[in-house]
């Protein structure tokens, strides 16, 4: 008997598949999981899968997955073609890049693009104002920072759309582990900002998906 009970009902109840979270899983046990979902020809999007992990699975297992090394992402059976963006993913600096990426697989195994603006963090404002035009033609933004977490309410006061805040754990300080970008989410004055927890780029994903699909 299997110790793992994938919920392949969840796409026709919420419009998004399960995914599967590697991080506290052995190599085993994702060998399975991949194994089980090939066999049924089902999709399938591991996150938080290390490149540790992934290089110890299986000739097979390992094989059948498309893998991100900056996301720590496995995406089973491919995406597709993509259409236009509708989602922008902007971030503060490169260090947050593993997170947003995480944003953009997750999209992407949804069959969403997005357009990955980077490194336009407040210290150097004009960068990001360099961008804004380009941020303002997509029906959402999830916006990735850390630090002080200033990136989601500058955006806020800059788009009229739907901004998704994820603080990243970037930071040192006072401002280690993304504790002070939460708050800076949960306390922004800009209007239309909602936030997820720290470092899931994953679930600001799902946010979105749900938002541009209802209005779609």
């Amino acid at each position: 008997m299997s110790d793992f009970q994938i919920d392949w009902e969840r796409e026709d109840r919420t419009g998004a598949t399960e995914a599967v979270l590697c991080e506290s899983k052995s190599v085993s046990q994702i060998e399975a999981i991949v194994q089980h979902a090939s066999e049924l020809g089902r999709r399938l999007l591991l996150t938080r899968l290390d490149e540790k992990q992934y290089l110890a699975l299986g000739g097979m297992a390992r094989e059948s997955l498309e893998f991100d090394v900056v996301s720590r992402t496995a995406i089973l059976g491919g995406t597709g073609h993509l259409p236009c963006a509708r989602v922008a993913i902007v971030c503060g600096g490169t260090s947050d890049m593993p997170v947003a990426r995480e944003a953009e697989r997750t999209l992407a195994f949804h069959g969403e693009a997005a357009t990955l603006v980077s490194d336009v963090g407040v210290a150097g404002l004009w960068r990001l104002l360099e961008k804004i035009d380009v941020i303002r033609t997509h029906q959402a933004v999830i916006a990735v920072a850390g630090m002080e977490g200033a990136l989601f309410s500058v955006i806020a006061g800059l788009v009229s759309c739907p901004v998704i805040a994820v603080p990243s754990s970037v930071g040192y300080g006072v401002a280690k582990e993304g504790r002070v970008a939460l708050q800076a989410a949960l306390a922004t004055c800009s209007p239309g900002v909602v936030t997820v927890n720290i470092d899931n780029g994953y679930g600001a994903a799902h946010a979105v998906l749900r938002m541009i699909r209802r209005g779609a």
